[in-house]
């Protein structure tokens, strides 16, 4: 914990992203402007747009802010990071990351005796993660403090007696980051079933466990949108959260299906010629092809946010009903898991960070036995790979590279230790894909990080995005499919 801690602060000079400006200005809106401006208020380009919860938490991180340095509350400052300024936003980084480190002994502490080992190397590989690191504290976000809560919420529902805990923790979650709602469909599944309804029948209906979770969700959500009901601004701040106006793929390197697509509309428009296929020769020659608002394909036909929902929704249903079935909190982990990797897979404008929604909750069942770490290795590495053109500058380089093989060769090899053998027959052919495929990040990376520029300088930038986004989603789809077969064969 201590070494971690030293080598986040060494890390304070390090890059930072436009992430960094953004928090510094909703610092600025919340602190300067009345709570009725809060959402209209657009000086700035990075606008407000988490829901208010998480405005209200700026706010008060503002109270303190003020006794370093004014400056970087004042609206009209945009991009001021004087020392002060970073220092101070690099610092609540660290000191919000404690509510993960106490969820993360929350975990441990709730383990059964016979997985104490497991559950602490589980909460050491989230805690240590080289995710948390690359996009908390060197590109600059607060995802610590907000995964911290949610292994809270995840924790609590181990126990009948923490269900009603749980769902309103969540709920708080949900106010603070919208982003959670991929989650949304495991959790209203589950406290329905193990906290709604009797274990025996799903007609014997507790009324007054259903009044006390509908009354608590209700009670946080006035907390958090009450003021903005007061001023009838609800639809301008929902206009925030909710900008489908955006294009499908959120940057071309989030491993998901639509990478996997973008990149096969690329190589048709080549075999177009001989295919006969029409082509679009708009989207061929947008100089925003494969970057961040891009909904036109060249040859494939384009996508619309109502097709990614029914996508998503249809790759939730199969785990949903299970859990329905058989409300185990396992299985509510891995059914959120699943919900998470159908969200990023095949949802609308999905960021390239959210596949720490997918990893962390998987973490807390890879070592259940050597099935599903065999579904986990690959996440793990390519969900960690895809992370790294966020940092993109010489100096941050070789962090990213050592600090993430460290972790990988640490981790993994400790949990193929800790892993307990599996009383279901294990299918080979995905651990030698696996193997393969962590084989072949090393040349990947070597490729794209060193060779490219030596062979082509500037010329084809794109194509090491474009390889490791490849890579990354192949990576993120079969450890898709091999969890799936797990979840649905034990």
């Amino acid at each position: 914990m201590v070494p971690a801690t030293a080598l986040k602060v060494l890390l304070w000079p390090a890059y930072k992203s436009t992430d960094f400006e953004v928090h510094r200005n909703w610092l600025a809106i919340t602190h300067s402007l009345p709570l009725k401006e809060w959402y209209y208020e657009k000086t700035s380009e990075w606008t407000l747009d988490y829901p208010p919860f998480f405005a209200y938490f700026e706010w008060l991180l503002s109270q303190a802010a003020q006794l370093g340095d004014r400056g970087m509350l004042v609206v009209k400052n945009l991009n001021y990071d004087s020392w002060q300024t970073v220092h101070f936003q690099r610092a609540t980084v660290i000191l919000t990351e404690l509510v993960l480190v106490y969820a993360l002994h929350l975990s441990i502490k709730s383990s059964s005796p016979n997985s104490k080992k497991q559950a602490h190397a589980a909460a050491l590989s989230i805690l240590l993660s080289p995710g948390l690191l690359i996009i908390d504290h060197i590109h600059f976000q607060y995802n610590g403090f907000l995964y911290g809560i949610l292994i809270l919420s995840i924790v609590l529902a181990r126990k009948p007696s923490g269900l009603l805990a749980s769902g309103l923790v969540f709920a708080a979650l949900l106010c603070l980051k919208h982003i959670y709602l991929y989650l949304a469909p495991a959790y209203f599944v589950y406290l329905l079933r193990a906290y709604c309804l009797g274990s025996r029948s799903v007609f014997d209906i507790k009324f007054a466990n259903c009044v006390k979770l509908g009354v608590g969700i209700v009670a946080v959500a006035g907390l958090a949108f009450g003021p903005f009901v007061y001023y009838g601004q609800v639809q301008q701040v929902f206009s925030r959260l909710f900008p489908f106006s955006r294009g499908l793929c959120h940057a071309f390197w989030a491993p998901n299906v639509w990478a996997l697509y973008s990149l096969s509309d690329r190589v048709l428009i080549y075999a177009a010629p001989y295919l006969k296929l029409p082509v679009n020769a708009d989207a061929v020659n947008s100089v925003t092809r494969g970057l961040v608002g891009d909904t036109s394909f060249a040859v494939l036909p384009d996508i619309s946010p109502r097709t990614t929902f029914v996508l998503t929704l249809a790759a939730q249903i199969p785990a949903l009903t299970k859990l329905f079935f058989r409300p185990t909190w396992d299985n509510f982990v891995a059914t959120l898991t699943l919900c998470a990797y159908a969200s990023f897979l095949f949802g609308w404008h999905v960021h390239e960070k959210a596949i720490l929604l997918v990893i962390i909750p998987f973490s807390l069942l890879a070592l259940k036995d050597r099935r599903h770490l065999g579904a986990f290795r690959p996440l793990a590495v390519s969900g960690h790979v895809s992370l790294f053109p966020l940092l993109f500058t010489a100096m941050e380089f070789p962090i990213k590279i050592v600090y993430t093989v460290i972790w990988l060769a640490v981790f993994l090899l400790a949990f193929d230790r800790l892993a307990p053998p599996s009383e279901k027959p294990r299918v080979f052919l995905l651990d030698r894909f696996s193997l393969l495929y962590i084989a072949a990040a090393v040349p990947l990376l070597v490729y794209c990080s060193i060779v490219h520029q030596l062979m082509f300088g500037a010329r084809y930038e794109f194509l090491p995005l474009m390889f490791i986004s490849s890579y990354a989603a192949i990576g993120v789809v079969g450890s898709w499919l091999g969890f799936l077969v797990v979840f649905f064969t034990s």
